[in-house]
């Protein structure tokens, strides 16, 4: 009798140990383990990021480590980091964080507008991305890529269309380089194609008279007709006597980029750059910023008009005068210089 009572003393003993086990257990698991407000967290987890890493990011997060941590070692995700962007949310428990870290990377929208620099536009994707500024400029001026796809020193802006397009956190330097490629294939469908070949033009020179007719004129609006002006002059083979060429001229020239020029001058013409397109006649050989899908459909869709000439409409800002002759020209420029040494700008 006396045993008896020992024996189930002890069944009972190991029933509650075994269900305080069990209760450990599920509750590492399943329990809510998280101690932040927002509805969801964000984690960034770096390429080759160790379990310790992993940790660093999450402790901020999370009620219990070392239970996230069990649980993580029972799962076998200590072993097996997945770099990406990961949302944790509100109440998750153990489990379902692991299982988010494992499967969930959230694409983001990556987005960039009209850079004049490789350099520029590698610094606006490194604020976006994992890859960093250096190792994006490397992929982007790489030379084997640049001339197994017919690109210079000169092109090497044109595969690369503002706008903004999806790609995960982790996305390396040529993992991003080589998505803009296809995206820039793609771009150019057969009605676009067609088009450039009605201008007899190549998709580099449609891209670089983009850029001019984009540094021209911010309004949407305008652009076809900026347009047809440029294609005007190349049908008449007139020089284009793009002011923004001889700006990006003097800038590449000067190595800085960053310099703001708000008028040019006549001993500007002069500066002997192939961009100079009072200099040099035809298209420049590559773009001078990244132009917009708006500025290259303008030009594939230019307005048709007989106006050769356009200067800066100072009572309807933003827009232009449109001229077709020389003479009518003058008359708007003299309005404009006039506006410009009222307002006393001199550079």
């Amino acid at each position: 009798m006396y045993i008896r009572k020992i024996l189930v003393v002890m069944a009972l003993v190991g029933v509650i140990v075994g269900g305080a086990i069990v209760y450990n257990i599920y509750s590492a698991i399943f329990s809510p383990n998280t101690q932040f407000n927002n509805e969801v967290a964000y984690v960034y987890i770096p390429t080759n990021a160790s379990f310790k890493d992993v940790k660093e990011q999450l402790k901020p997060l999370l009620k219990s480590v070392n239970s996230f941590e069990d649980v993580a070692d029972k799962k076998g995700y200590i072993n097996n980091i997945k770099a990406g962007k990961y949302g944790i949310e509100k109440g998750m428990n153990n489990n379902d964080i692991i299982n988010t870290l494992r499967s969930n990377n959230i694409p983001i929208n990556v987005t960039f507008n009209n850079q004049e620099t490789l350099e520029k536009l590698a610094g606006r994707i490194a604020s976006q991305i994992e890859a960093d500024s250096l190792s994006l400029v490397n992929a982007l001026t790489d030379k084997d890529f640049l001339t197994t796809n017919n690109l210079s020193d000169d092109t090497a802006l044109v595969p690369y269309i503002p706008n903004s397009y999806e790609f995960f956190w982790n996305t390396s330097a040529d993992e991003f380089r080589d998505r803009m490629l296809k995206e820039y294939e793609r771009f150019w469908n057969d009605d676009r194609s067609n088009k450039a070949a009605k201008l007899n033009l190549s998709k580099e020179e449609v891209i670089s008279l983009a850029a001019i007719v984009q540094k021209e004129t911010a309004k949407v609006d305008e652009r076809p007709r900026v347009a047809g002006v440029y294609l005007n002059r190349i049908r008449r083979s007139m020089p284009l006597q793009a002011d923004p060429t001889v700006i990006y001229a003097i800038k590449k020239h000067q190595n800085n980029f960053d310099t703001v020029i708000k008028r040019v001058l006549y001993k500007d013409l002069e500066l002997d750059s192939p961009y100079n397109t009072y200099k040099y006649a035809g298209i420049p050989p590559g773009p001078i910023t990244m132009p917009d899908i708006s500025s290259i459909d303008a030009v594939l869709n230019s307005e048709q008009h007989n106006y050769l000439y356009f200067v800066a409409d100072t009572k309807n800002f933003g827009y232009h005068k449109f001229a077709k002759t020389l003479a009518q020209h003058n008359v708007n420029k003299q309005q404009y210089v006039r506006w410009l040494n009222s307002q006393k700008i001199n550079r």
